[in-house]
Formats: structure tokens, sequence, C-alpha cells
């Protein structure tokens, strides 16, 4: 048998985390260091390795019940190689160091069991719950894979230079910077879009370190009811944009 997909064979590297193709992970447990990954995120594996629900404690459950905001995990423990992949988007490998990373849950395909998660609140002048309101703070030192809908862009902020970024579309920023959550309107209210431009809610940046966007402003639906209608074509399911899978669709 031959066919160009002989050229997609997997890479050979001594990385813990590699990224196979743009949006397929390769990761190697030794049989050590666990790694947390995405529930249903495997798509293949080699060797000997165990898949578990990871637990989460009552805090972790009463910050995902209030807020939205949470991860659902599975620990991958052994010895091989897992590869983990979710709806083909792209796979972008971030070292986490001191200062930490904040990021939406929805975009974290894995990450070190060592790394530390909680649920924060962005800033916000309006006391009303909306996109990108709550987000996760990831610390301590080790590894996390990303997911965005296309390549992304990394944007650097500065004291001398701040950065606006829709709701969104924002992925992750640094936790050091200083972040507010605003909606520019002027004649309709905070809780629609802003005139007919069709733009609302923004965060502000300030500081020095990174914001990672992506260029879409709707996560895929995951899970969307399937058929020809409206309720298929705009994730009317029980996962769909329009459900669960709200954390950055605008109602």
């Amino acid at each position: 048998m031959q066919s160009a997909l002989f050229s997609n064979t997997e890479q050979q590297s001594q990385d813990r985390y590699v990224v196979q193709n743009p949006q397929l992970l390769r990761v190697s447990l030794t049989g050590q260091d666990d790694v947390l990954a995405r529930k249903g995120a495997m798509v293949a594996y080699q060797g000997l390795i165990d898949f578990d629900g990871e637990y989460q404690s009552s805090c972790q459950r009463r910050a995902r019940a209030s807020t939205g905001e949470g991860l659902d995990l599975m620990r991958c423990s052994g010895q091989g190689t897992v590869y983990l992949a979710n709806l083909a988007q792209y796979v972008h490998v971030v070292d986490v160091v001191r200062e930490g990373m904040t990021v939406d849950s929805s975009y974290v395909l894995a990450l070190d069991s060592t790394l530390n998660t909680e649920v924060i609140a962005v800033d916000s002048q309006y006391g009303i719950s909306g996109s990108g309101k709550y987000q996760l703070n990831i610390s301590g030192q080790g590894k996390v894979a990303l997911m965005t809908s296309g390549q992304p862009l990394m944007m650097h902020v500065t004291p001398d230079k701040y950065v606006n970024v829709d709701a969104d579309a924002i992925v992750a920023w640094s936790t050091s910077l200083r972040v507010q959550m605003q909606a520019q309107t002027h004649s309709t209210g905070v809780w629609r879009r802003r005139g007919n431009t069709g733009e609302g809610w923004e965060l502000s940046f300030l500081g020095q370190g990174f914001v990672l966007v992506q260029p879409s402003e709707v996560l895929p639906p995951q899970n969307a009811q399937i058929g020809q209608g409206a309720r298929a074509q705009f994730g009317m399911g029980q996962h769909g944009s329009h459900a669960q899978n709200q954390n950055n669709a605008w109602n």
C-alpha cells in the first residue's frame, strides 16, 4: 500500500510535549509525572496508560457551579505516549513560570499535574455576568497545552502600550497584567452590543506581559444538535454554543 498519508508519521523527540502536527499533541509519560487532559481528548495512545477521572474538591465544584468556569479533566498515568486533540483546533504548548497565566478554561487541552488552578473574577465596572467575567489562574512551574480556533496572535503589553481585546476572542494572558472589563457603550445598554457595530465587551490590559488572541469569537459547538435546521446550524444542542459551551458565545 502506498500513499502520501505515510508521511504523517510520529515525531521523534525526547520532549514531554510535542506538537505532532498543528492540531494534534503528543505527550510522553515515564511513569513518574502524570498529565491532566481534557476529558475525551485522547485520540490514540501507545504503551501502558491508565485514564481516570480527575477528582474535584468541594471548593472546585462550588466554583464551577457558581461561575461556570473550571476544568473537566482526566488523569493520564503510566508509561507510553498519548495523543490528544479537540475539534481539530490548533495546539500550542506554553511554559508556565513564576508569574503564572490566566486562561479561559475552554481552551485548555492538557497540563502538568503539578500545576495549580484557581477560578478568579475579572474586574468589571458593571455588576452583571458576561463573557470573560470569570477565568482560570494557572500557577506553579510546568507546561500547559492550549487550543485556538485558527492561528493566534500574541500581543505584548508594556507600561507605555496597553492592549484592548474582544472578550469573546481572548484565550490567555500573563497573570501579572492589570485587567479591566468594559463595554464602550454610547446610546445602548451595556448588555447589548454597541450600537450597530457588533462589538460588545472588551478587556483592557495594562502592565508588562503578553496577551494571546484567537481569530474567532465563538468556540466550535461541541456535541451540537445534528440536522438541517437553524438549531443544528447554530449549535443549539445540549453542549452547543448556546448551552453548556457558552463561555465565549454572546447571548
